[in-house]
């Protein structure tokens, strides 16, 4: 992790789910990330849903800013009566250490615990952030992956 890298948290707003809303088109993204939307390209049902999950008390999204540009978001939310984390790095982005240093940072503002993380068996970036912040592996669930229109093993870190 490249400890130089100035990233900031900010409370997300309506404006920077535009932004958002872009880095989620990427097709390798949603490869990795797996467990995406049906129609990632459908912007109002994206829009309509993180207009939702800005106004629920029990989620914290954040938006991560580098030099003041957005580059992803990061967001506690309930699964099933479960903290759950999930972060999104724009692809422009990624191998520069901005997960994992946004994912410490979050986790000084975010104390609920256990905390879980969910990713596809095979995106090794996303476990590598998570085992970096203090998860450990818990489990392999198996689940239908949407961007990948298939059942997929899905792996369960757990932050105690």
């Amino acid at each position: 992790m490249k400890k130089n890298i100035q990233i900031e948290l900010k409370h997300t707003n309506q404006k920077d789910l535009e932004t958002l809303f872009l880095f989620q088109l990427d097709k390798d993204a949603n490869y990795l990330a797996a467990f995406t939307s049906k129609n990632p390209s459908n912007k109002d049902a994206y829009i309509e849903k993180w207009k939702r999950l800005l106004l629920n008390e029990k989620v914290n999204v954040r938006t991560i800013l580098l030099k003041n540009k957005i580059v992803g978001s990061i967001a506690k939310f309930e699964m099933e009566g479960n903290a759950e984390i999930t972060y999104w790095i724009g692809k422009e982005f990624w191998g520069k250490g901005i997960a994992s240093i946004a994912l410490k940072k979050f986790l000084e503002v975010e104390k609920t615990r256990p905390l879980f993380g969910r990713i596809a068996f095979d995106n090794l970036g996303s476990k590598k952030v998570l085992e970096n912040c203090g998860f450990s592996k818990i489990g392999i669930e198996k689940g239908f992956a949407n961007a990948r229109e298939k059942e997929i093993e899905e792996i369960i870190f757990e932050l105690k």
